[in-house]
């Protein structure tokens, strides 16, 4: 059996997205939380982003180490094993008995959280050309739709049983979704040989010579997802859990919601690219997430504001997140899995963290204008 030997079907692809999201989801749990856990261990609030950090550096290692053994063995068995290590990891989070060990436990999560970032390389392999975009947007959704759902659900949980109760939760779901996904994921053959761990790692450089718009997709991504989206959701915590809004988690939780408007529009963003218009669409996305940051510093003691903000700024990532996550899958069949801050707070609180975000987008705006001539080189070497 071979890849194309498997039909991308509607069902398959929304499977995709439920377990993608689930999966990214994990490394979201606490962010609502930051303050409960804190107090709870006597420390202070905004001790509470070292969390997100340690949390965020080992799903870059994750990235980094495991992630592209995704192009050489058998993924359905790859993404059983990393869940049930993820069950683990949140287990070990319920049950840690010091800031320490709850940040070690987290740190553990964020490396084997990475079953989302296989399946949707996986999904573009399995997806058609001319409906990859579409597929993609599909299975995008999901992992954004993973990320606020956590968001949310973590903050009513929280308020009615506690912090700890939240990753006993998230466990069993994962739990579920492994047996899910080792019943209904067909097994695929892997698609390379593989050689050495070294040389594996050493192609995931490469590839960066063997592509040439690789660089700019990435620093999209990175810029606007990485980190305008981690710190704006990350501050948000802090913001409304002091004055003027003095929310608890189950209110912190609802604020959440408004992001849920990216899951509406990302599965259709997906088809932006299908029809070629990836290159004028992703500068207008960066364009909103500028523009919503600015408008986050300007009004941030009104909840309504910021509700709306939350919202349109989730869309303008899902956007860049889908266009730049198609237009990685599209360089190579055969390496997609190798291609694809609480600081701020406590120096200057939601206005440093508005105009820090604000730059970024800047530099996301001057990384697009100067290299939408690679994008179009790029499209005509995969027309040819």
């Amino acid at each position: 059996m071979n890849d194309n030997d498997i039909v991308m079907t509607k069902f398959l692809a929304i499977l995709f997205a439920i377990c993608s999201g689930l999966a990214i989801g994990n490394l979201y749990w606490a962010q609502p939380l930051l303050v409960q856990i804190m107090d709870g261990f006597g420390l202070p609030a905004a001790n509470g982003g070292l969390l997100v950090t340690a949390t965020q550096i080992g799903y870059a290692m994750g990235i980094l180490f495991i992630l592209p053994l995704g192009d050489f063995v058998r993924r359905k068995r790859m993404i059983a094993l990393v869940m049930v290590l993820s069950v683990l990891a949140l287990v070990s989070c319920a049950i840690s008995p010091s800031f320490i060990i709850l940040s070690l436990s987290l740190f553990s999560m964020g490396i084997v959280t990475i079953s989302g970032q296989i399946i949707l390389p996986l999904a573009g392999d399995l997806s058609r050309e001319d409906e990859r975009g579409h597929i993609v947007g599909i299975v995008s959704s999901g992992i954004t739709t993973g990320i606020l759902f956590s968001r949310f659900a973590s903050g009513i949980i929280a308020g009615f049983w506690g912090w700890r109760s939240v990753y006993v939760i998230a466990a069993a779901l994962n739990l579920g979704m492994v047996l899910v996904m080792i019943y209904v994921l067909p097994e695929i053959p892997a698609k390379n040989k593989f050689k050495s761990y070294g040389k594996l790692l050493a192609s995931v450089f490469t590839t960066f010579k063997n592509h040439r718009s690789l660089p700019n997709i990435l620093l999209h991504s990175g810029l606007i997802f990485g980190l305008i989206f981690n710190i704006f959701w990350t501050s948000l915590t802090f913001l409304l859990s002091a004055e003027p809004f003095n929310y608890n988690t189950f209110q912190i939780g609802l604020v959440s919601l408004a992001g849920l408007a990216a899951a509406v529009f990302g599965v259709g963003i997906g088809k932006l690219q299908d029809k070629g218009l990836s290159i004028p669409a992703l500068g207008a996305f960066i364009v909103v997430c500028l523009v919503s940051m600015v408008c986050g510093f300007a009004f941030s003691d009104s909840i309504v504001a910021i509700v709306i903000v939350a919202a349109v700024l989730s869309v303008a990532v899902q956007g860049v997140s889908v266009l730049t996550q198609t237009r990685l899958f599209n360089l190579s069949q055969g390496e997609r899995s190798r291609l694809n801050t609480s600081l701020l707070w406590s120096l200057g609180g939601w206005s440093y963290v508005m105009m820090a975000a604000s730059a970024v987008s800047v530099a996301a705006l001057i990384v697009w204008l100067f290299s939408r001539s690679k994008f179009k080189y790029a499209d005509e070497s995969l027309d040819n």
